[in-house]
């Protein structure tokens, strides 16, 4: 059981170091990302990071252990590919930066979701049922943050895939659409086009129930 213990200290302190990390990299990203959605999420998360520091900090004077951390590798590569990401950035164009960056931070949230549900697996294992908490609420908001980079993703794919379309790349469905640079424009295009479909769906399957 004592070797269990010291896993989750171990552990405890490699997290730490990943997000004493992760709140130095965070202003990079909301200062390099173009779309205010994609801004917010990281300041948000910023917040919510401090936070996850102050949630390790008090799991391991839980534990009677010091708080002190221990160099986390996996996170320092990961950030470093991050910055790698920002710099790559000012090359492209805002769309396709801010989908990279979404990309980077997805890693390190995956990263941190391993971490922490091993953490809060060795805590119940050794009757830390406060540690094993504490873990819980991080691990439930770094699962929020992954999937609200998801959800920010779709719209800048829609919009990447609308601006190639327009320059005259052709679509998976067929002929270069809409060639407006307005995204207004583009949407209510999308919008025809799916009434459009829906309706004939509609008036397929009524002729089917009348025959």
């Amino acid at each position: 059981m004592s070797d269990l213990r010291d896993l989750l200290i171990d552990e405890l302190q490699d997290l730490l170091s990943a997000e004493n990390q992760i709140v130095v990299a965070l202003p990079q990203m909301v200062e390099a990302a173009h779309c205010s959605k994609l801004k917010e999420s990281f300041q948000k998360h910023l917040v919510q990071t401090e936070g996850h520091v102050k949630r390790l900090e008090v799991a391991l004077e839980t534990l009677g252990e010091s708080v002190e951390s221990k160099l986390c590798k996996g996170m320092k590569g990961l950030l470093e590919e991050g910055k790698e990401t920002i710099k790559d950035g000012e090359e492209q164009d805002e769309l396709a930066a801010d989908l990279a960056l979404i990309a980077a931070a997805q890693k390190v949230e995956h990263y941190e979701i391993s971490g922490y549900g091993t953490a809060r697996c060795l805590a119940k294992q050794v009757g830390e049922r406060e540690v094993a908490t504490l873990l819980s609420h991080t691990l439930g908001e770094e699962e929020a943050a992954d999937f609200i980079l998801t959800d920010l993703s779709k719209p800048l794919m829609q919009q990447a895939m609308s601006v190639e379309v327009g320059n005259g790349t052709k679509a998976p469905w067929g002929e270069p659409g809409d060639t407006s640079a307005h995204t207004g424009h583009r949407d209510q295009s999308t919008n025809e086009m799916s009434t459009a479909t829906s309706g004939s769906y509609t008036a397929a399957k009524s002729k089917k129930a009348k025959a």
